[in-house]
């Protein structure tokens, strides 16, 4: 009965978690650049430099990085790790793109959806470690995410399109419904 409560409750615990490396490490980035007043670049050679150290202590620990399934402990603790630098590496390239180049919502939007999907491509075209294409791609996910929803919020003096909260989550729904829906007509045929 104990193992079964256990397992009932990880999926809320791994999103709990999630929420947190993604706090995390938007403060750390914004401690970096505001507070220590790094700069972008410097703040994002700092994080990639402790991300890439992460996965050297990882590998040498291990002898190998892998993430799926995870049945260790350690495996576990360096994967939030790497997780934590990820994110805050997503949000320094964010702020980088709108703060120091001066993209707009749409532009940062397209440039950061335009890795991601090159990451996915050279995930079916090539033999790159699937976790590096993981680690690129879960970065882009957070200034992509942000761009976006601030090109649905912001008003049009700002770039945006001014369609409001409500209306911004149900597109964002909408298009993840549409995700959801044809991955799973996919597994179905």
């Amino acid at each position: 009965m104990r193992k079964l409560r256990a397992t009932k409750y990880k999926p809320v615990l791994f999103w709990l978690v999630i929420v947190g490396t993604t706090t995390v490490g938007t403060e750390i980035s914004d401690f970096m650049d505001r507070t220590l007043h790094l700069g972008y670049l410097t703040g994002s050679l700092v994080l990639i430099t402790l991300l890439l150290n992460t996965f050297w202590v990882w590998h040498r620990t291990m002898g190998e990085i892998e993430v799926y399934p995870v049945t260790n402990k350690k495996v576990e603790l360096f994967y939030w790790v790497a997780i934590l630098f990820t994110n805050s590496l997503g949000t320094a390239f964010g702020d980088f793109l709108s703060d120091t180049i001066g993209l707009s919502y749409l532009q940062g939007a397209m440039v950061t959806a335009s890795v991601i999907v090159v990451v996915v491509l050279l995930h079916y075209s090539t033999k790159i470690n699937h976790l590096f294409l993981f680690c690129v791609a879960f970065i882009f996910t957070r200034p992509f995410g942000a761009t976006f929803g601030d090109l649905l919020t912001k008003p049009a003096t700002q770039g945006g399109l001014d369609l409001g909260t409500i209306p911004a989550t149900l597109v964002s729904i909408t298009i993840l419904g549409l995700v959801v829906f044809f991955s799973h007509k996919k597994k179905l045929d």
